[in-house]
């Protein structure tokens, strides 16, 4: 799914939502910011695997889909902190009936293992 899906209009709602947490990250990203905000490296350290380039095209992208509000704290060094919009916060609150299925399915699947 393409970035530019997010700003068409043109486009069912559900393709709209999915386009903006497209990506590996993205959810992961929304899950622990409902939590509180979060520093940039904080965020790294809770997702093994991630690069600080892709974490911060990730939490831009966010931005600019109005999910995420960075505010840069004066001082040396500078501190960011991410945290959610209400608008993220909308979504994340969407996305919990999706995760409550996704976590029956799992569910389903291991049974079927433990099964056979």
């Amino acid at each position: 799914m393409t970035r530019k899906l997010a700003q068409n209009t043109n486009v069912c709602g559900v393709t709209a939502a999915i386009a903006v947490i497209d990506g590996k990250w993205k959810t992961g990203l929304l899950w622990m910011l409902e939590d509180r905000p979060h520093r940039p490296g904080e965020l790294r350290r809770r997702l093994p695997g991630v690069s600080e380039k892709v974490l911060t095209q990730a939490l831009r992208e966010m931005e600019d889909d109005g999910l995420v509000h960075r505010e840069v704290h004066d001082g040396l060094p500078l501190k960011t902190v991410y945290s959610l919009t209400e608008f993220g916060r909308d979504l994340s609150e969407a996305l919990a009936p999706l995760s409550d299925w996704g976590h029956r399915r799992l569910e389903k699947i291991a049974e079927a293992r433990s099964a056979s």
